[in-house]
Order: C-alpha cells, then sequence, then structure tokens
C-alpha cells in the first residue's frame, strides 16, 4: 500500500464509514509492514511500534504531547478525524 494512499484516507475521514475505510487501509499498511524486517532503528515500513502495547502508548504519548492535536494544530474540528489521527500517530509516534 502507498502511504499517499493512507494518508489520503486520513484526511478524508469526516464520518463512520470513511473512518472504517481509514482503519481498514491501517490494517492493510501493518500487514504490509509485517512482511518486511525491521531496520536498524527499528522500523517496519513506516511503522516504528510493533507491539499493539507500543502501539498505544505512541497514541497516548502524541495525545499528551500535542493536546490531543491542538499542537502544532489545527486539532481536528471532527471527531471521526481526530480518532483516526490519533490511530495514525500509534503507527510511528515515539
Amino acid at each position: 500500500m502507498a502511504n499517499d494512499q493512507l494518508f489520503e484516507s486520513l484526511e478524508a475521514v469526516s464520518d463512520e464509514p470513511s473512518f472504517v475505510c481509514f482503519v481498514e487501509l491501517l490494517v492493510a499498511d501493518r500487514q504490509s509492514a509485517d512482511s518486511r524486517a525491521p531496520t536498524n532503528d527499528g522500523f517496519q515500513g513506516e511503522w516504528a511500534n510493533q507491539t499493539i502495547a507500543d502501539f498505544l502508548t505512541g497514541a497516548a504519548a502524541w495525545a499528551a504531547d500535542s493536546a490531543f492535536g491542538e499542537h502544532p494544530g489545527p486539532k481536528p474540528s471532527n471527531p471521526w478525524q481526530l480518532f483516526a489521527t490519533f490511530l495514525w500517530a500509534g503507527r510511528g509516534y515515539e
């Protein structure tokens, strides 16, 4: 999966169906990363966090560090897109 396609899907999240579409693409991206050997810095593809615990820790750290998306801003006003951004952050935020 192209990183651009996943990011475009993230930007398009506006409601339940588009959120689910984003999650499905995120799953496909994770599955693609699973087939790659980790690099020296621990990344598999664009994924820095390889376990669910690390994924959630990364997402929570992003939420704390960014005031849940306010910094650097702008914070998505749509709650579906905000939660999709939270999941996106879990993919690579360390």
